[in-house]
């Protein structure tokens, strides 16, 4: 039941992130594999493209993590007690498949202000240089949003290509996490992350993100968890959590909500990407 140290604190506030931080054991990590490749098994195409958004609401361990009380603990210390779940997305990296993600910023296109948030990155697999893990540009979240260039780029795993040109890469700090750990990082950090060379598949689990009940989704609508405190401003419509695996009614939900996300993340946008 950890909260951030002093130290910890202040690795968030100088560089935008602070990591590694324990939550789980290598076994539960497993488990949780297990759980999306058997999703994966029964239901080919679920957690494909825009369909790897939200998917804690039809696993019930992926549902387990998000409201984690050691995740939920180390979020209170950024954005205060009550907290609120706003999606998540699997980042998945399959060996020989030239995924990668641009370097952005997570505020830009989400629609979340003002920024009382904050993304967890939950390694699902070993994350590490050799199979894409992120990289962090060091202190760019104390500046103002960039511009960023909307590529729809191949292998890019964002939904626009967004990319912020002439990062510093070999200024960038490499996040290594053994599965069962997670980084934090703040919505206008400058991030990204290269291909997987490995011969295993990379999986990141990120809530993104835990939002303080005062921030609103000025783009459009999506619906929120309440993970701990009390709502006053009710900004959001709240819904529940799963039933069970794969449940028919929370799989409708998680399409009606990925339905909604693709609209905030394209808003203003003439093309959609892949993602």
């Amino acid at each position: 039941m950890t909260y951030l140290s002093p130290n910890q604190l202040k690795q968030y506030e100088d560089e935008g992130f602070v990591s590694p931080l324990d939550v789980f054991s290598k076994e539960k990590s497993k488990e949780i594999r297990d759980e999306i490749e058997l999703i994966e098994k029964q239901m080919p195409h679920e957690l494909e493209k825009d369909g790897r958004y939200n998917a804690h609401l039809i696993s019930p361990l992926l549902d387990w993590v998000t409201h984690h009380p050691s995740i939920l603990n180390t979020v209170e210390s950024l954005i205060g007690k009550n907290i609120l779940v706003c999606g998540t997305t699997l980042f998945i990296k399959n060996p020989n498949i030239k995924g990668f993600v641009s370097y952005h910023q997570d505020a830009k296109y989400i629609g979340l202000e003002p920024h009382n948030w904050v993304t967890a990155w939950v390694a699902i697999t070993d994350s590490n240089e050799n199979n894409g893990c992120m990289r962090m540009w060091s202190g760019s979240h104390k500046e103002n949003l960039k511009d960023h260039d909307q590529m729809f780029n191949e292998g890019n795993l964002l939904t626009r290509g967004q990319t912020v040109n002439d990062v510093p890469k070999s200024e960038t700090t490499p996040l290594i996490l053994k599965a069962g750990q997670m980084s934090l990082h703040h919505p206008k950090v400058v991030h990204g992350s290269d291909l997987n060379k490995s011969n295993d598949r990379r999986i990141g689990f990120v809530i993104q993100s835990y939002i303080g009940t005062n921030v609103k989704q000025v783009l459009g609508k999506n619906s929120v968890q309440l993970a701990r405190g009390e709502d006053k401003y009710n900004y959001h419509e709240k819904i529940g959590r799963p039933n069970s695996l794969m449940n028919k009614v929370d799989l409708k939900l998680k399409k009606q909500e990925n339905d909604n996300l693709q609209e905030i993340f394209y808003k203003g946008s003439s093309k959609k990407g892949t993602y």
